[in-house]
């Protein structure tokens, strides 16, 4: 089969690797119709998870058909379409069963030689080492639990389901954990894909007004143009963050990260970065909790490193300012915005920009990467 392989930082090659095939008794086999670049993909792709192998596929962002299923399969069947999440999750330990399935106890086999991370589809032995979805087939662990299937009378298109396998839930998610209310002034750090989303799900929660920061101009003007949203570019606004808190009268009840760990480097965190001593920049971080109120919420849904230092913890401490995060546990939200879908009010698909067919793989990430020709959303076709 077609897959998009790793072939060291800052290099991707559609590759003929093995078809993907079953393994457990509980496995589906999915033939992958529409998947997509997520910006979490670009870590793996810049070389910050290091241990990835060449050759290795990725990809976490899937629609497709059930091919084949395992002999314990009930959930679904040949023929069915489906939502693979990003997340791999058995449906059964006491995080599942507590709605945090992204924390997973058996979705991450490698775990104890990495910490405890949980499972994700097509992301480095850290993850798991599960084989991704940028290809013609995806074989899916924990088949009564993971897929979604869609019911057949749905009228939504595939580009559009697409997003329940992350990036919608992880926009919706980072809303409710930072605890928006209605009435409440949000700041969204990022225009990509996920702060774009974000800002559509703060809005459907109630908030009043919506600031997005970001300094890429075409983002910016999606924002504006799409969300309605009021737009900063910081590399254009002196002092932003006093800024910021003058005109919100304090500051933002809530600041949600959708950048993490890939913003401006400055030259220390640069070199600190390179020799592995620190997990990219704290950029993004520090304007958040400059941005937010005295008693506010900085949430932080972009991806972060391992170590940091200089962590501005005291000047948390001090403003009593909450702190929450984490990787989404999106596979029990898939029913819920499936339904805001359904009924229209949620529409994720304005952000996407490209669909190029899987053999294009190369350039789609160099578009996407690059930010070039006002790249937002990428898919790929198989």
């Amino acid at each position: 089969m077609k897959a998009v392989t790793y072939q060291g930082a800052k290099s991707v090659k559609v590759s003929e690797v093995p078809d993907a095939k079953l393994e457990q008794a509980d496995d589906v086999l999915v033939r992958i119709t529409t998947t997509a670049i997520c910006g979490t993909d670009l870590h793996l792709y810049n070389g910050h998870l290091p241990g990835t192998p060449h050759g290795y596929v990725i990809g976490h962002e899937p629609v497709g058909i059930v091919e084949e299923t395992g002999p314990e399969v009930t959930r679904v069947k040949k023929g069915d379409r489906v939502i693979i999440p990003a997340t791999v999750a058995c449906g059964g330990c006491r995080y599942c069963r507590s709605d945090l399935e992204s924390l997973c106890d058996n979705g991450n086999p490698n775990a104890n030689a990495f910490g405890e991370p949980g499972g994700v589809l097509g992301y480095s032995e850290k993850y798991g080492g599960f084989a991704g979805a940028q290809a013609e087939l995806l074989r899916v662990p924990y088949g009564n639990f993971m897929p979604f299937p869609v019911p057949p009378e749905s009228e939504l298109s595939d580009e559009s389901l697409l997003f329940l396998s992350d990036i919608l839930p992880t926009a919706y998610w980072s809303v409710e954990n930072a605890g928006v209310m209605p009435g409440d002034t949000v700041v969204v750090l990022g225009c990509g894909p996920v702060g774009l989303l974000t800002q559509k799900c703060a809005k459907l929660k109630g908030a009043a007004r919506i600031i997005a920061v970001d300094h890429v101009p075409y983002r910016l003007e999606h924002a504006r143009a799409t969300n309605g949203v009021e737009t900063f570019n910081f590399d254009e606004t002196d002092n932003l963050e006093e800024h910021i808190k003058e005109i919100t009268r304090g500051g933002a009840d809530v600041v949600i990260d959708c950048v993490g760990m890939d913003g401006q480097k400055s030259v220390l965190e640069k070199v600190g970065t390179a020799l592995k001593l620190q997990g990219g920049t704290l950029g993004p971080l520090r304007m958040a909790i400059h941005m937010v109120r005295k008693g506010g919420t900085v949430q932080l849904t972009g991806f972060y490193g391992m170590l940091y230092h200089a962590f501005p913890l005291g000047y948390m401490f001090e403003r009593n300012i909450t702190l929450r995060m984490g990787s989404v546990p999106l596979v029990h939200y898939m029913p819920e915005l499936y339904h805001l879908m359904r009924t229209g009010a949620l529409d994720p698909a304005d952000v996407i920009t490209h669909r190029l067919p899987l053999d294009e793989g190369e350039r789609a990430y160099d578009l996407f990467a690059g930010k070039k020709d006002g790249a937002i959303k990428v898919l790929l076709k198989p």
